[in-house]
């Protein structure tokens, strides 16, 4: 999966961190950036999501599913992208990435891992 993330890294201009992590905050593979910082960064994802589910569930007739967040902040964006079954894909990038560009590839890589990127649900902290 890794060589997939750099793809995407290095596909879309002023990337710097793209994450794969399981919807109870675990990373599962990243390019770009710390260990540490991809850790702590798919901890903050787990708890987006929720909230974002949480906010989509008030809309009439949804089922409160998060499929995409973006967030502007100064000095960049970060996208959290719906990407199978208890699992995202996150971007970190800065100021000048092309949006449509990051979504279109987002979206494309999401379409190559497909089933590869579920996360089994965990029970006692174990996967099944």
């Amino acid at each position: 999966m890794d060589w997939m993330l750099k793809d995407l890294a290095e596909s879309v201009p002023q990337t710097r961190t793209v994450l794969v992590l399981s919807s109870d905050g675990l990373r599962m593979g990243h390019h770009g950036g710390t260990t540490e910082s991809a850790e702590r960064l798919a901890a903050s994802c787990s708890g987006l999501q929720s909230l974002a589910s949480a906010v989509g569930s008030e809309l009439p007739h949804q089922a409160g599913k998060m499929q995409l967040v973006v967030i502007e902040m100064e000095g960049g964006f970060f996208y959290l992208m719906a990407a199978g079954p208890r699992a995202y894909l996150a971007v970190l990038a800065d100021d000048g990435v092309d949006a449509g560009l990051m979504g279109q590839r987002m979206r494309d890589l999401i379409a190559r891992l497909g089933a590869h990127i579920t996360s089994p649900p965990r029970s006692d902290g174990q996967a099944r």
